[in-house]
């Protein structure tokens, strides 16, 4: 059976004009999102991961339209048929937003301070039609009792709270308008480690009980290993390699990925591996380079790498599609027939 699609993305691109000086008319581009092609099916999480700065917060608001894309599609697929969110008019918007929400990263500062919690998540209640204030108060006390948290809450302040329980209320005020889609960006990398693994589980029963389907953005590579069903990875705006989960972390193809993986610490100490270090800093997201965009940090660096951009090819890795965007990837298996090829996006 195949699964249903909820939301596909095509030759998404976000660039932000920059001016060259105070007086100055001329203009360059962050080309903070690149060409990025992607599908996200109902009721998976998809991890999106990559270095500080690749583009994966951008992406995650582009999606919301918070940020409106340069160029592309964003289509969502609803009730009464597909849209592309990037065509709607702001208050149709408003009503798509109903489907689509996101947690933010700090839960310091994404709760209004002078606002109790029963004001900051009854304002989503009463745009989408909840106008009666005792209704609005019952849903918001199961709301904090399904993030683990007791009604009477929503009566205090957020300075009253640890960061850990801001998260839950972030939390619960995504989920106030029962939507589809939720993004979770960097939502628990302010958070303790041991707070972190109850906010995660938290998300995974809420996922299960209200049949959400979730955008998880890190660079915690060991969090999104633990969350997610696929993974895809950014560098510089463009996704580079997305496979199931477990597939990426057993057969990594991108050079870029080996990176990443490689720096993830392990708590065994007889079990030692090579970290591989990267050489030089990320290229600028104004002027990116030719051809490959992660070639000047390649030690298996090609002399087609720095002329032809590679194409995103899928291969079958134990069963399971696995897309990768390299030319060294694609020789290596192309040549030792070790994967079967699936085609391009």
């Amino acid at each position: 059976m195949d699964k249903e699609v909820l939301l596909t993305l095509n030759g998404v691109k976000n660039y932000f004009p920059v001016k060259d000086g105070a007086f100055s008319k001329s203009k360059n581009y962050v080309k903070a999102v690149n060409d990025v092609n992607l599908k996200i099916y109902k009721g998976e999480t998809l991890g999106l991961v990559g270095e500080s700065g690749c583009g994966k917060t951008t992406l995650g608001k582009t999606i919301l339209q918070l940020y409106k894309a340069t160029d592309g599609e964003i289509i969502y697929n609803f009730e009464d048929g597909e849209r592309d969110l990037t065509k709607l008019k702001k208050d149709e918007m408003d009503l798509a937003r109903k489907k689509i929400q996101i947690v933010f990263q700090d839960p310091h500062s994404s709760l209004n301070p002078s606002f109790t919690i029963y004001q900051s998540l009854s304002d989503p209640l009463k745009k989408f039609g909840v106008k009666s204030k005792e209704e609005r108060r019952k849903i918001i006390g199961d709301l904090l009792e399904a993030v683990n948290m007791r009604r009477e809450y929503m009566d205090r302040y957020p300075h009253e709270f640890s960061g850990g329980q801001r998260q839950r209320i972030g939390i619960a005020r995504a989920l106030s308008i029962n939507p589809e889609l939720v993004i979770c960006d960097e939502a628990v990398s302010a958070l303790d480690v041991s707070i972190q693994a109850q906010v995660l589980n938290l998300l995974k029963d809420l996922k299960e009980k209200h049949n959400l389907t979730y955008i998880f953005i890190t660079h915690d590579l060991s969090v999104v290993e633990y969350i997610s069903d696929r993974i895809a990875v950014m560098y510089l705006g463009k996704i580079v390699e997305l496979a199931d989960a477990k597939s990426l972390y057993k057969n990594t193809l991108h050079p870029y990925t080996k990176a990443l993986l490689s720096a993830i610490p392990v708590a065994d100490i007889n079990h030692k591996k090579e970290r591989i270090v990267l050489e030089g800093d990320v290229p600028s997201p104004m002027n990116p380079p030719s051809g490959c965009f992660f070639h000047p940090r390649c030690k298996h660096c090609m002399d087609i790498c720095k002329s032809e951009a590679p194409q995103m090819k899928s291969y079958i890795v134990d069963g399971k599609e696995h897309f990768v965007s390299c030319h060294l990837a694609s020789k290596q298996i192309e040549e030792g027939g070790l994967y079967e090829e699936a085609g391009t996006i």
